[in-house]
């Protein structure tokens, strides 16, 4: 998946999520997704290549950048718990848009309970 097309993908579902927010506190080379107040997402371009920044369980991140090239620690961000998405690799749309909800489950589980606009552990389940 190219540049475009990967952070298209990401955004698209960002947007899906309740509460989701785009904001743009760094200027307008950064979207960032928050959901109350809480970033999930952060999208930019390093070098000219166009970048996906999320947020991952430190164990979660660990196996994803050992499993796949495309994913590397967390561009300015803590590298134990944020990942980064690079394109033209193995990446698909499923697996992007898996992991942006994965990102956004991650920062509403850390809400008070009464920010939370799903319940973490049963948000995407089918009853």
């Amino acid at each position: 998946m190219n540049g475009r097309k990967l952070q298209e993908c990401a955004a698209a579902r960002a947007r899906e999520l309740p509460g989701s927010e785009l904001t743009h506190p760094f200027g307008e080379d950064w979207d960032v997704y928050k959901v109350h107040g809480k970033v999930f997402l952060l999208q930019t371009a390093t070098r000219g290549e166009p970048i996906v920044v999320l947020k991952a369980s430190p164990s979660d991140a660990r196996i994803l950048r050992e499993a796949n090239d495309d994913i590397t620690p967390g561009y300015h961000m803590n590298k134990r718990h944020w990942i980064t998405l690079h394109p033209d690799g193995a990446l698909d749309a499923d697996f992007v848009e898996d992991l942006v909800t994965e990102s956004y489950l991650q920062v509403v589980e850390n809400l008070p309970k009464k920010q939370r606009p799903v319940d973490p552990d049963t948000f995407g389940q089918r009853p």
